[in-house]
C-alpha cells in the first residue's frame, strides 16, 4: 500500500535512525479491552533492537483512544487506516510501514511472554537457511487465562526442512506453527512469497508462513513463549464452520505445489483429519463459551 495511504498519529523514529533488526506490527481492530496488555508485554521485551508499529483499522470502540498513552514511546509508531478489505488487507497495511530484517505480527490481543522476541531473533539469526521460526503458546479465555497449555509444533524441533513441516501440518489436519503470535519470519521471504495471503481466510496466517517454507526451513523452538487469546468475537471463531473445507483446500494448493513430497495419501489423511479438528474445534467453543466472553471495557481509560 503506497505510504500515501497511510496517516501516522505518531512517529517517535522519524528522523536518522538506522533500520532495526526486528519489526513487531499489530494490526489492532476493536482491542480497547485487551489492548493495552499486548503492548506493554512487547515493551516489556529483553530485546531492544526491534520497532512496533501499530495501526488501528477504524475500530469502533475507543482501541486508539488507549493506544494514545504509547504515542510518545521511542519505539513505538501508531498510525491509523480506513475500514476495509479483511484481515489481509489490514496485516497488509500494518506491514506495508515495518522496515526491520524481521517481521513478527501480533493480534492486538495477544501477550508475549518474557524472553520470545530474544529467543527468536536468536533462532533466525543462527540458521540463515530458516525463513521462519514458530514456538508453543498457551491457549488464553477472554480474560488471558490459559486453558490449554504449551499448545503447537506437534513433534517438531530445531532446523526442519520447510515442506517437511507444511507435510506434518497437512497430514495432522491442524496448525502446527500457531497463530501470528507464535511466530516470526524473515520480511524478504514474506514478501518474495507474496506478502499476506488471504486466499483460504480461516488460514490466513498458516498459508502466509507455508509460502516462503516451500524455499526455506523453519526452526521450532520447544519452548512456550506466547499466549493466544480466544473470544467468542474474533472473525476466526465466526468462521469455524468454514475450517474444515479450507483446510482442505490448503492441503490440495499445497499437495499440487510439491507432488513429488506431499502424496495423494497425505492428502486424504489430512482432509480426514481436517474433518475431525472442525468438529473438536466447535466443542472447544461450546465447553467453553462463558469463559470466551470478552471482558467489558472500563471507561474512563485515559
Amino acid at each position: 500500500m503506497p505510504s500515501s495511504a497511510r496517516r501516522p498519529v505518531s512517529n517517535a523514529r522519524d528522523g536518522c535512525r538506522r533500520v532495526p533488526k526486528l519489526s513487531v506490527v499489530i494490526p489492532a481492530y476493536n482491542n480497547a479491552a485487551v489492548i493495552e496488555d499486548t503492548v506493554v508485554s512487547i515493551l516489556k521485551q529483553d530485546y531492544a533492537d526491534y520497532e512496533l508499529i501499530i495501526s488501528d483499522h477504524s475500530s469502533t470502540d475507543r482501541t486508539m483512544d488507549v493506544l494514545q498513552q504509547f504515542e510518545h514511546h521511542p519505539l513505538v509508531s501508531l498510525h491509523t487506516t480506513t475500514a476495509g478489505g479483511g484481515a489481509q488487507k489490514n496485516w497488509r497495511r500494518v506491514s506495508d510501514a515495518a522496515s526491520g530484517e524481521y517481521i513478527k505480527l501480533v493480534c492486538g490481543d495477544d501477550v508475549l511472554y518474557p524472553g520470545m522476541l530474544a529467543a527468536q531473533v536468536r533462532a533466525l539469526d543462527a540458521h540463515p537457511s530458516a525463513v521462519a521460526v514458530s514456538s508453543r503458546r498457551d491457549i488464553l479465555d477472554a480474560h488471558g487465562v490459559p486453558i490449554i497449555r504449551g499448545r503447537g509444533l506437534q513433534g517438531l524441533a530445531g532446523v526442519v526442512c520447510g515442506v517437511d513441516a507444511i507435510r506434518r501440518t497437512i497430514r495432522l489436519g491442524t496448525n502446527v506453527f500457531g497463530e501470528p503470535v507464535c511466530v516470526t519470519l524473515r520480511r524478504d521471504a514474506l514478501e518474495q512469497a507474496g506478502g499476506w495471503d488471504g486466499r483460504f481466510p480461516y488460514l490466513i496466517d498458516m498459508t502466509s508462513y507455508s509460502n516462503p517454507l516451500l524455499q526455506g526451513d523453519l526452526v521450532a523452538l520447544d519452548q512456550t513463549l506466547a499466549g493466544f487469546r480466544v473470544t467468542a468475537t474474533q472473525w476466526s471463531v465466526a468462521l469455524v464452520n468454514q475450517q474444515a473445507s479450507q483446510s482442505k483446500a490448503y492441503n490440495r494448493w499445497f499437495q499440487a505445489q510439491v507432488p513429488d513430497r506431499i502424496s495423494t495419501a497425505d492428502l486424504w489423511l489430512g482432509n480426514r483429519r481436517a474433518e475431525v479438528m472442525a468438529l473438536e474445534r466447535r466443542m472447544f467453543y461450546s465447553l467453553f463459551r462463558s469463559r470466551l466472553r470478552p471482558p467489558v471495557q472500563e471507561h474512563g481509560h485515559g
